[in-house]
């Protein structure tokens, strides 16, 4: 927006506009339909901020932020209420309003990871899209940064009005686009100078994640809800609920160049070559890509994994889990456990990626791997002790290094099980970080297990994994490093 127009909007707003300077600005409504898409706009973001600052209860309120604005115009001078209705009747007056905005360009892409649809560059207008793969990155014509996952079809209805079908959205809004408003089948959410985050489902539920700020949200023929920093909220016809965040369900806009680079790279098809020797590994004992179409039973939602166009399982719910049954009764002396994951949060007790049933049974060696409140990894197998003197305080083998240190990506988790050697080996993205020795060490038993939920409500998995492999041998030092390098997401 030029700074003559702005100052002249705000003056209309605060109702100090003189005789001369609203005939500038009817002038200028009169000429420019973007003018009249950026004054009404700006309006209705007066109209929520005024609320706001007034300290309106927006779950409480009988009072609409309609009602707030409309005694607002009251108080203007009868010049000020004349003008919004010949700025109302200039809208449509003629039938070329909406022909125009189609032709407007209201983002343009900044850069993609894997899209096919878009290249940099491209200006987008009012049409409707939709991207199959990858994540798109676009700046709106007022500064807003949004990010854009596939499977997704969405439309700009204005360059601050983003309608979303289904997908999953981030964005990040400058001061100039404050106000910034995505709308789906269920609600919307209206930006007040913030970062936040929603995801559409094709059922029809959508939620609102704020990272940071504050958003305004409105479920359809609901009320509305004030969030603000690490608040969630589902939008529902009629109602809505507050939900956990999920901060690290979204692509932000400083991971998608990282993405795209390591594309560039060519690093899909080195992970597509590792995952093919590790099929012909002879100690193979499980390895679940998740790009077959007989998938293991469970309750989860398919979204897209590391790469473009492949396919992961995500956790969000309590009782959300894939079953899996591998090994039976055969036992192992050694054992390695891997998997990329992307965790949302921690939230539980325990985020847990690996569960195998029976654990109260007095059965030895049952595995159970997860994350720990402490956010670093757990390997644990019934009946195995600790050495007396270990660093170790609540009887299992732990990592060092928090698994989030890297909060919002994709990272590579690696357990490595030796009952001859009584050792217990961490690794977090390719890089070793500490062994933990046994006094007592089973061989390891598997059988039937559990991805996700494990019967109760403090064995959760809340985000996605991929790639998850079971080998009945111990991986070296070398080849866990040269697992993650080659199946690493990121440059």
């Amino acid at each position: 927006m030029k700074g003559g127009l702005g100052k002249l909007i705000d003056s209309y707003v605060d109702g100090s506009i003189s005789a001369e300077d609203m005939e500038s600005l009817n002038e200028l409504l009169r000429d420019d339909v973007e003018v009249r898409k950026e004054f009404v706009e700006l309006l209705n973001l007066d109209s929520a901020l005024a609320a706001a600052a007034a300290g309106w209860d927006l779950e409480k309120s009988e009072t609409s932020p309609e009602a707030v604005m409309s005694d607002r115009i009251i108080k203007f001078p009868a010049m000020a209420r004349w003008l919004a209705v010949a700025a109302c009747l200039a809208l449509f007056v003629g039938g070329s309003w909406w022909w125009r905005g189609q032709q407007s360009v209201f983002a343009t892409v900044y850069s993609g990871a894997g899209v096919a649809e878009f290249a940099d560059g491209d200006q987008l207008r009012g049409d409707e899209f939709e991207i199959t793969t990858g994540s798109v990155e676009l700046i709106t014509r007022r500064g807003a940064r949004v990010v854009i996952e596939a499977p997704a079809v969405f439309r700009f209805e204005s360059a601050q009005r983003l309608h979303l079908k289904h997908g999953r959205v981030a964005a990040d809004v400058s001061p100039e686009a404050k106000g910034f408003t995505v709308i789906t089948s269920t609600g919307e959410a209206v930006d007040l100078g913030t970062k936040f985050g929603v995801d559409a489902t094709k059922q029809g539920e959508a939620e609102i994640h704020v990272f940071e700020g504050e958003v305004i949200a409105q479920s359809t023929g609901g009320k509305k809800q004030s969030l603000r920093d690490g608040q969630a909220f589902s939008l529902q016809s009629g109602a809505g609920a507050t939900r956990e965040l999920r901060s690290s369900a979204f692509i932000r806009p400083n991971e998608v160049a990282s993405l795209h680079a390591a594309l560039v790279a060519g690093q899909q098809a080195r992970s597509d070559a590792a995952m093919t020797e590790l099929r012909s590994d002879p100690a193979l004992i499980a390895l679940l890509d998740f790009e077959n179409k007989d998938l293991p039973e469970g309750d989860y939602r398919m979204v897209q994994g590391r790469w473009p166009g492949s396919h992961a399982p995500e956790f969000v719910k309590v009782h959300d889990h894939m079953k899996l049954d591998v090994g039976g009764d055969h036992a192992w002396k050694q054992l390695t456990l891997a998997a990329w994951v992307r965790l949302d949060r921690l939230g539980e007790p325990y985020q847990s990626l690996l569960h195998t049933d029976g654990w109260s049974k007095n059965k030895s060696g049952q595995v159970h791997w997860m994350v720990t409140r402490h956010m670093t990894m757990r390997l644990a197998l019934f009946g195995n002790t600790l050495a007396s003197d270990s660093r170790e305080h609540e009887g299992h083998p732990d990592s060092l290094t928090s698994v989030l240190a890297e909060k919002g990506r994709w990272v590579h988790l690696v357990a490595v099980y030796d009952a001859q050697k009584h050792t217990v080996r961490f690794y977090l993205n390719g890089k070793f970080d500490s062994e933990t020795r046994q006094v007592i060490a089973h061989p390891a038993k598997l059988g039937s297990a559990q991805i996700g939920n494990w019967d109760q409500n403090d064995r959760k998995l809340s985000g996605r994994v991929d790639e998850l492999l079971l080998l009945g041998r111990a991986m070296s030092d070398e080849e866990v490093k040269a697992l993650f390098e080659a199946g690493n997401p990121y440059r």
